[in-house]
């Protein structure tokens, strides 16, 4: 299947990065390589992109769509891993001029159904965005706890019937390991009531998206990797941080503000005594969406929010 993913939000993107020609600017989700491919069309040779994702599928394809383009270093590695990978480019701190995370699963990895990603297909319980790590899907539903299960359901999928699900998982669980995507599916919509299933969403997406964060560590990661991206860019460099739900989304938000205004005096203090000084400018005090021509073609980009800062 070819790696297919529509880049959400591009022009916003590209316009908020404030490219500079002689640049070095990283894609830390490089995708199919859509923003990437802006991006490195708005350099000259002076300029450079580091292009980072951990499927290797995603790295493959990317180099494909940039191969005319020769100031790019890709890496398969983790976002998260961001100073590891400076180091090993040789790149002193405080180097890059702009930042871009699509924190999105690409419409690839949903629409293969191997993947194991959608609700939509039958599949072996995967999940994986790095398909050389061990720990599946298949792992969080046949060995975690009850209480881990409802626990991580309701915090990562904001789902109110976290509970039942997870007593039914563990209840099916009992006759034979849930191996597929479509078992899980049917298990879930058994323990969500007929007339929720009927108005709401399908009944599995947020269970699914529960799953997939945990699989892939995408919560855990994300404050420690925005506060070294930001220690790696430049006076002035920018951050752009897509979200598509309200747990990331709030991360990133609390993250900007802290770094904004660090000061942890008590609030009747006159003055500051802490001494802690901002490290960013919001440059989006609201965030910014999706208008409506990009909806009409992509309807994935619905709940995607950019978010910038500038570094001081």
């Amino acid at each position: 299947m070819k790696f297919e993913h529509i880049s959400v939000l591009l022009n916003e993107c590209i316009e908020y990065l404030n490219i500079k020609p002689y640049g070095i600017y990283i894609d830390g989700t490089l995708g199919g390589g859509g923003h990437s491919y802006e991006i490195l069309k708005r350099l000259d040779k002076r300029g450079k992109l580091i292009g980072i994702d951990q499927d290797i599928d995603a790295v493959y394809a990317a180099k494909e769509r940039l191969n005319s383009f020769e100031n790019v270093s890709y890496v398969h590695d983790n976002f998260s891993n961001i100073l590891s990978i400076s180091n090993e480019l040789n790149f002193s701190k405080e180097y890059a001029d702009g930042i871009l995370l699509d924190l999105g699963v690409s419409s690839y990895q949903l629409d293969e159904a191997e993947r194991g990603f959608s609700y939509m297909n039958d599949a072996p319980l995967d999940m994986r965005m790095d398909r050389e790590k061990d720990f599946s899907a298949y792992d969080v539903v046949n060995t975690y706890s009850e209480d881990e299960l409802r626990k991580l359901i309701y915090e990562y999928g904001e789902e109110k019937w976290a509970k039942r699900i997870a007593s039914f998982i563990v209840e099916e669980r009992k006759g034979k390991k849930i191996q597929t995507t479509f078992e899980l599916v049917s298990i879930i919509k058994k323990a969500v009531p007929k007339g929720v299933r009927i108005d709401g969403p399908h009944p599995a997406k947020r269970t699914f998206q529960a799953i997939r964060i945990e699989v892939n560590g995408e919560l855990k990661i994300l404050e420690r990797a925005v506060k070294d991206m930001i220690s790696i860019l430049k006076k002035d460099g920018r951050l752009c941080i897509i979200t598509f739900h309200s747990l990331e989304d709030r991360i990133v938000k609390n993250i900007f503000k802290e770094l904004e205004n660090p000061c942890t005096c008590p609030r009747e203090f006159p003055v500051c005594i802490c001494n802690k000084k901002p490290s960013v400018k919001i440059i989006t005090r609201k965030p910014i969406i999706a208008g409506n021509d990009e909806l009409s073609e992509n309807h994935r980009a619905r709940s995607a929010k950019l978010r910038v800062v500038q570094k001081i």
